[in-house]
C-alpha cells in the first residue's frame, strides 16, 4: 500500500519568484496525483512539527534563530547560521512552511513503522543540505535526517539513497558516525558542483565506518552509465547492510535540461531508476520505502519526473500525455504553455564526445569504493 503526503502550507516555503527553489513543483505533482492517481492515495499532516522536536537534529540555538527570523525579528549574525544569503533568504513564515514539510516526511516514517503502509511519498522535503547548526543550499531544517533519526531511535536500520545531482552533505554529516544508517549518494562531482563535498574517501568514522558511500559522477554522465553505477554499488551495499527500509531522496536535477547541474538523464532514465529501486526494495527491505522530493530546477520537467515516480510506486499507469484537466491546471499555475508529452523525445541531445572516458571514470570510482569498504563489508 502506498500513500502520498501533501499539505497546502508546503507552499509557505517560498524563497521568491526569482529563486530556483519553488514550492510550485510540489503543487504541480499534487494536481497530477489528484486527477490521475486518485485522491484516495493522499494523506495530509495535521500540523507542523514543533520547534522543540527538531532538537533531535538541530541545535537549540539554530532553531531559535530560524524561528525568530521567520517571525520578522532582525538577526544580527544571520549569515553565521546560513540565513539572509542568496541561497537562503529570510522571508515570513519560512520556518512554519519548512516544519510542515518535516511533518510530512515524519508522517511517512510513522506510517511505515506502524505497518500501515509499505511506501510513502512526501511531495515536499528532501532538504538534505541543512546542517545541525546552519541552513545551506535552499534547506532550512533537515526533514530527511529528522525522519531517519526517529526511525533509528526505534531500533530500525535505514538505507538512505540520494539521487539528487548535489551531494547530500547535511544528511551525511549528521549520521557520519552512526552504524544504523547507510548513506549512499550519487551526485555530480564536487569538483564542479555545490556543495563541493561527497568524495570517495568520505566513508564515515568510528561506529559508522564504511556506512557512508559517495559516487561523485563526471559531468555529462548519461542514463545507461548512471544505472550501471547505481546497480554495482547498491546491490552489494544493501545485501551487506540488510536495512529495515529504504529512504529515497528523489532529486530530479540530474535531468539533462536542469539549469543547475550537468548530468544527462532523461525522463525514461528516471523511470528505469524508480522501477529498479522498487524491485530492490521488494527483494531486500520488505518493500518498505520512504520517498521525498529534492532538487529539480526545471519545474515542468521535475513535475513530470515526480508524476512518473508517483505512478510507478502506486502501481498506476501514467498517461503518455498530461490529461487536459491536469495540463490546464499546470499552465494556470505556471502562467505559460506546456508540452503535454510526459516523456522527453527520443535522442534528445547530441552525442557526448567524451562518453567512453566518462563511463570508465565513473565505474573506476565504484571499484575504488568497493575496495575501500571491503574490509568492513566482507
Amino acid at each position: 500500500m502506498c500513500k502520498i503526503v501533501f499539505h497546502k502550507d508546503y507552499l509557505l516555503y517560498n524563497f521568491g519568484e526569482n529563486h530556483p527553489f519553488s514550492p510550485l513543483r510540489s503543487l504541480l505533482v499534487y494536481e497530477f496525483v489528484k486527477e490521475v492517481i486518485g485522491e484516495n492515495y493522499l494523506i495530509f499532516p495535521e500540523a507542523p512539527v514543533n520547534s522543540e522536536e527538531l532538537e533531535i537534529i538541530h541545535t537549540k540555538e539554530y532553531i531559535s534563530i530560524v524561528e525568530k527570523a521567520s517571525n520578522g525579528i532582525e538577526i544580527e549574525n544571520a549569515e553565521f547560521f546560513g540565513l539572509g544569503t542568496a541561497d537562503n533568504p529570510i522571508f515570513p513564515k519560512m520556518a512554519e512552511g519548512c516544519r510542515f514539510m518535516v511533518a510530512g516526511t515524519s508522517l511517512g516514517a510513522e506510517l511505515i513503522y506502524e505497518n500501515r503502509c509499505n511506501i510513502v511519498i512526501n511531495l515536499g522535503g528532501g532538504l538534505h543540505h541543512a546542517q545541525k547548526n546552519n541552513a545551506s543550499g535552499f534547506c532550512l531544517y533537515n526533514d530527511i535526517a529528522y525522519a531517519i533519526k526517529r526511525l533509528t531511535l526505534k531500533g530500525l536500520h535505514v538505507l538512505y539513497l540520494d539521487i539528487d545531482a548535489h551531494h547530500s552533505d547535511g544528511v551525511q554529516n549528521i549520521f557520519y558516525s552512526d552504524d544504523k544508517v547507510l548513506n549512499i549518494s550519487l551526485h555530480e562531482s564536487g569538483e564542479y558542483l555545490f556543495p563541493g563535498t561527497g568524495w570517495t574517501y568520505e566513508l564515515g568514522r568510528s561506529m559508522g565506518k564504511a556506512t557512508t558511500i559517495n559516487i561523485p559522477l563526471e559531468p555529462f554522465t548519461e542514463g545507461e552509465n548512471y544505472l550501471k553505477v547505481l546497480e554495482e554499488i547498491f546491490i552489494p551495499a544493501i545485501k551487506w547492510f540488510k536495512p529495515d527500509l529504504i529512504v529515497l531522496q528523489a532529486g530530479a536535477d540530474s535531468h539533462y535540461l536542469d539549469p543547475l547541474a550537468d548530468l544527462m538523464l532523461t525522463t525514461r532514465d528516471y523511470e528505469e531508476i524508480f522501477k529498479k529501486i522498487l524491485k530492490w526494495s521488494k527483494e531486500y527491505s520488505n518493500g518498505k520505502m520512504l520517498i521525498t522530493l529534492g532538487g529539480g530546477y526545471n519545474h515542468i520537467v521535475s513535475a513530470k519526473i515526480w508524476s512518473i515516480m508517483c505512478s510507478i510506486f502506486t502501481g498506476k499507469q501514467y498517461p503518455e500525455k498530461l490529461p487536459d484537466r491536469v495540463l490546464k491546471k499546470w499552465e494556470k499555475i505556471l502562467g505559460k504553455k506546456i508540452n503535454p508529452e510526459i516523456h522527453d523525445p527520443e535522442n534528445p541531445f547530441e552525442p557526448i564526445p567524451r562518453k567512453e572516458e566518462i563511463n570508465r571514470t565513473n565505474l573506476d570510482r565504484v571499484e575504488k569504493i568497493l575496495d575501500l569498504v571491503s574490509p568492513y563489508w566482507w
